[in-house]
């Protein structure tokens, strides 16, 4: 962790909301007429990522280095005002042409159209306020937000982000007609279609699944050499590639409805940004970046989806499948459920339409765990499993493995807590030989059974 601003570089754009209602049709033409009720501008682009990176990096200052046009252009004054009363200090580049302002007429939540003028870009590529220059040298973190308007690609900041020592994080929201990042940056993150575009992958057997979004955020992360990829997946959340095991897919909460998801790619980016600046690890910013999109999205994090048990749990997941629906997997002994278990569990439902848990049988968690386990038995740990609103099905196997299980029941998606590392996998080729993906998804530390175990008996020892 070092020490000075958070450095957001980019372009800064002026989004406007037109909010009104619309209950009637114009007489002269079959289109809506709107009552305006009301008009919010807002920085957008790089200062929308500013503004939310000085909400949460309270102890740290943050310094937007951006290009705006001359104080005789009113929507350039206007964004100046709304930063500086977010705590934005502005360092100023030279701007041709005017501010790009974006504006959305909205209607009961819900935008009905959007009119974009202005065709500002950065003025010059050769000098550099020395003011930008010492707020990036002494940077304790950079987050470039690319909008494809040319402060990105600035040779004068890319030559100073490229010597920034490793304490100084970089994160890099890219734009497909934009720069490309700086090599060694610490995060990427793309959405899913821009990720597609960049990386000019093959597609893979399901163009729009995660594991369209594993090649893509693979390839890039190697082009890049940036330490990890995270691919920006909407409501599914995000998928990170780090190179050194399966891909890590934070899942969104669910969100009913349509939300409003404008500017949630620069709310994550900025939140992944200021956990970085602060020493997280890669894993653990995307998930505060995944957490502040979301409550910027909704206001709070949504609540869990409803299941409704079924008999026979292979015909469950043969109507999932005639309806082109996801089949997620996850497995293991579940010996003694605690939260780490139930965060996976949760987890893992969010991302498709159907949760299998392949269980271990009491013959097969002795095998693994020794005479003394199950603690629970495997008729009890199928109720307990069952009785959960985000599990559709469980199957028990006998083997060590649930090998012979995922032969037949072929997932789209197995998951696995993060504290598996890629050698510990051994269904992992099985799973892609049939088409499917392997993921990790984030673990509660110190949470499980064997260390319950071990604390009972400790108890039991205390009071004996």
């Amino acid at each position: 962790m070092r020490a000075g601003p958070l450095v957001v570089v980019g372009d800064t754009l002026l989004d406007v909301d037109l909010q009104g209602t619309s209950e009637r049709l114009a007489p002269n033409a079959p289109v809506p007429v709107v009552d305006l009720a009301a008009e919010r501008p807002r920085p957008g682009g790089a200062g929308l990522a500013a503004g939310q990176a000085a909400r949460l990096a309270s102890a740290r200052e943050v310094v937007l280095v951006t290009a705006l046009a001359d104080t005789d252009d009113p929507d350039a004054l206007t964004l100046l005002d709304l930063l500086e009363g977010q705590g934005v200090r502005v360092v100023r580049l030279a701007l041709t042409g005017r501010t790009v302002r974006k504006t959305r007429l909205m209607t009961y939540g819900r935008p009905l159209v959007r009119v974009d003028r202005g065709d500002g870009r950065l003025h010059g590529r050769t000098g550099l306020p020395d003011a930008a220059a010492e707020a990036v040298r002494e940077a304790g973190a950079v987050l470039v937000s690319d909008y494809g308007r040319g402060v990105a690609a600035h040779p004068v900041l890319r030559a100073l982000l490229e010597v920034l020592p490793a304490e100084a994080p970089v994160v890099w929201d890219p734009h497909p007609r934009g720069a490309v990042p700086v090599r060694g940056a610490r995060l990427v993150t793309p959405n899913r279609q821009e990720a597609r575009v960049l990386a000019a992958t093959a597609p893979t057997a399901r163009p729009g699944g995660y594991a369209q979004a594993a090649t893509d955020a693979a390839a890039l992360r190697s082009r890049w050499r940036a330490a990890g990829v995270g691919v920006t997946l909407g409501e599914h959340g995000v998928l990170l590639s780090t190179g050194d095991q399966p891909p890590v897919l934070v899942p969104a909460p669910h969100v009913p409805g349509q939300p409003d998801t404008c500017g949630a790619g620069d709310c994550f980016a900025a939140a992944a940004a200021v956990s970085l600046a602060e020493g997280a690890l890669l894993t653990e910013a995307v998930e505060q970046g995944v957490h502040h999109a979301s409550v910027f999205v909704t206001g709070a994090p949504a609540g869990r989806r409803e299941n409704v048990p079924a008999d026979d749990p292979w015909e469950l997941v043969r109507r999932a499948r005639l309806q082109g629906g996801t089949v997620v997997a996850t497995g293991g002994c579940f010996d003694l459920l605690h939260p780490g278990h139930i965060s996976l569990l949760h987890q893992a439902a969010r991302l498709g339409d159907l949760l299998v848990v392949c269980l271990n049988s009491d013959a097969s968690v002795r095998a693994l765990k020794g005479p003394g386990r199950p603690v629970m038995g495997q008729r009890d740990r199928i109720r307990v499993l069952s009785a959960l609103g985000c599990v559709d099905a469980v199957m028990a196997f006998d083997e060590e493995t649930p090998m012979a299980l995922l032969e037949r029941l072929r997932p789209d998606l197995w998951v696995k807590g993060g504290d598996y590392g890629p050698m510990e996998l051994p269904e992992a080729p099985l799973v892609r030989r049939h088409g499917g993906q392997v993921l990790l998804l984030p673990y509660l530390e110190g949470r499980s059974t064997t260390h319950l175990v071990r604390r009972a008996h400790a108890a039991g020892g205390e009071h004996a």
